[in-house]
């Protein structure tokens, strides 16, 4: 009798239900049972914004107006901006909702282990590590050129700080870029609430910078008159194609606002913070954007424009040669914010998975005294600086958008189960075995992926049936067949959905195919894709998505058109991205794989877990003698 546990031995561990199993919602339990040190609840709303819009604007706005208007949209940048903001805004609403009702540490990989399962969370948290390796030393090796400019000129940094060659190793070592990214690692250490005013000073330092080339330049563009809306081709020099193709290339300027959700564990009230955070702070982006390009466009015709210094360019056209000490300082500044926002989600990342069970428990330590992740921010620093001192990363930067839209597009999914076909059990230690046998439920219990036994109330009969309501019983029934056949639809539309994008995206990208085939490929997939929406528009959502994880939250709008666009969004521009891109993240993906197969799949927190309908699940916990009221 009672509830029977997921498997035993090899076949739980090694069985692919391994890669299916999902996590409880609420942590909170769990994480009074497992003791240990929290992080600490430091952050608000303006902390927040200070943390999204830092890892936002980077230094390539100093440089992706010239290079986009030159070669895609022209004057029409500023509409680029705007649709990449929306396009962005859409995975922000995602991220808002998610984030504020499983406010915990791990961002996209936490979300994926509720909602879809421990194979594709490893994954997605294994692509995330990725990102933030490489995006940091990145960012890190693009400090010293600009910094040197202070110094008389690109090589013209201390001897100590300058970059050498090493020709028995054919590398160009950067002892700024590892010197920086040890400092910042310093101060994540010391503590969120520290390191984050930090940052916020950088930020608003950087900001101010873009309000003086905003104001600045609309001084000089209404002085001089605005030629650069002035040329011959008009606003749309490379038709709406043009602009649209731009749009596809700003939007990674709008990548760092996921940042923002990897701090939820520390946030002091993420219900309402949270979702403010992120739209204040892409809100913020997105005009600082728009109003840039608005203005340097103006000053200089889009055809002029110095592609790797436009904004400097600009001012000088005019007179304003003093004006490249503040844009480069601006360009500093914003690389020095971007570089503490890349290496602060990964440490939460690393401990989150450590948390799991799916990687040593030495990244789950929390210091007793900053109430951080210490340990898995100092191995982060380590490994980001040697990374930076070392290599050019810049050629392996695509491999950072791979982990971003990876996480953005299971996201989008994440919310679409949530609301369709949230979970409706939830994992159990094996030490509440005895209270589940001393159990005894009105109602049967389903038998789901795990293998519930069922159990009924003493006052059913032995055949399933009530001998004193039957029709109560009868209705009850039906609901639970109904029930059990609506979320069989939805989940199948789902499926349609993702499996129709990925056709459709792959075969609208893959020009070597002949021009007949490629229609016939997208028109199937197309036809998935809106058999698959029409289905999830007419299909009713799960009542259980309003007790999902925390209550009283941000609600994601137009489900599920929002989410679909979304995950279509991010599949087109995942295709997009390059097969050497691909290549090299494939290799990384792989090592990944070992690592879960030897390591993460057997010492997985969910091994020796027994799954219970979330009905009785408190039930459960009241009766068990671990309960703490």
């Amino acid at each position: 009798m009672g509830f029977e546990e997921l498997g035993n031995g090899k076949e739980r561990r090694w069985g692919i239900r391994s890669l299916l199993r999902r996590k409880q919602v609420d942590s909170d339990r769990v994480k009074t049972q497992e003791g240990g040190h929290q992080l600490a609840k430091e952050l608000s709303v303006l902390q927040l914004v200070a943390i999204g819009v830092g890892s936002t604007i980077g230094a390539g706005v100093y440089v992706l107006v010239g290079t986009v208007a030159r070669e895609h949209a022209g004057p029409s940048l500023v509409i680029s901006f705007l649709i990449a903001g929306v396009a962005a805004a859409l995975s922000a609403f995602c991220y808002a909702e998610l984030a504020s009702r499983c406010p915990s540490a791990g961002s996209a990989y936490h979300y994926s282990y509720i909602c879809v399962g421990e194979g594709v969370a490893w994954l997605i948290g294994w692509a995330l590590i990725l990102e933030y390796t490489i995006g940091g030393s990145a960012v890190a090796r693009g400090i010293s050129p600009n910094l040197a400019l202070f110094f008389g000129g690109p090589d013209s940094l201390p001897y100590f700080l300058a970059r050498v060659y090493i020709p028995w190793l054919d590398v160009v070592v950067d002892p700024c870029a590892a010197v920086l990214v040890l400092i910042v690692t310093g101060l994540l250490c010391v503590g969120i609430k520290e390191s984050t005013f930090v940052q916020a000073i950088i930020t608003s330092l950087n900001v101010c910078v873009m309000l003086f080339v905003i104001i600045a330049g609309g001084y000089v563009g209404f002085k001089d008159g605005w030629v650069g809306y002035s040329v011959a081709s008009g606003f749309f020099p490379y038709g709406v194609n043009g602009m649209l193709a731009g749009s596809a290339t700003v939007f990674f300027a709008y990548i760092g606002f996921d940042s923002v959700a990897s701090t939820a564990e520390e946030v002091k009230n993420p219900q309402r913070d949270l979702p403010l955070g992120i739209a204040t702070a892409l809100s913020i982006c997105c005009f600082l954007y728009m109003m840039v390009s608005v203005v340097v466009i103006g000053l200089v015709p889009y055809f002029a424009m110095d592609p790797d210094t436009p904004i400097s360019s600009a001012f000088a056209r005019h007179g304003m040669h003093w004006a490249m000490y503040v844009v480069t300082a601006g360009a500093v500044l914003a690389l020095c914010s971007t570089l503490m926002g890349s290496i602060l989600p990964q440490p939460r990342i690393l401990m989150a998975m450590a948390r799991d069970g799916l990687l040593p428990s030495f990244f789950s330590d929390v210091n007793e005294r900053t109430q951080v992740p210490v340990k898995s921010t100092i191995v982060t620093g380590v490994g980001s600086a040697v990374l930076a001192f070392f290599m050019d990363v810049s050629q392996l930067a695509g491999m950072v958008s791979v982990g971003t839209l990876l996480a953005f597009t299971m996201v989008a999914i994440s919310i679409l189960i949530l609301r369709y076909v949230p979970p409706n059990e939830m994992p159990l230690p094996s030490s509440f075995q005895e209270s589940i046998e001393s159990l005894s439920f009105q109602e049967e219990v389903p038998k789901g992926p795990v293998g519930i036994s069922d159990k009924r109330n003493k006052q059913s009969g032995q055949d399933g049936t009530s001998k004193d309501f039957p029709l109560i019983i009868k209705n009850t029934d039906e609901d639970k067949v109904h029930e059990q056949k609506r979320r069989k639809y939805a989940a199948w539309s789902i499926a349609f959905v993702c499996i129709g994008v990925l056709i459709l995206t792959s075969s609208a990208s893959a020009f070597s195919f002949p021009e007949y085939l490629r229609y016939i490929i997208c028109s199937l997939g197309g036809l998935l894709f809106l058999v698959g929406l029409a289905l999830l528009s007419w299909i009713d959502q799960d009542n259980g998505r309003h007790s999902f994880g925390h209550s009283g939250g941000f609600i994601c709008p137009l489900v599920p058109f929002l989410p679909v666009l979304c995950i279509l969004i991010n599949s087109y521009l995942l295709i997009n991205l390059g097969s050497s891109t691909w290549m090299r993240v494939s290799i990384w993906l792989a090592i990944g794989v070992f690592v879960y197969l030897f390591y993460g799949r057997s010492n997985s927190s969910l091994t020796d877990v027994i799954y219970v309908p979330i009905a009785h699940a408190n039930e459960i916990y009241k009766s068990s003698t671990e309960y703490v009221a």
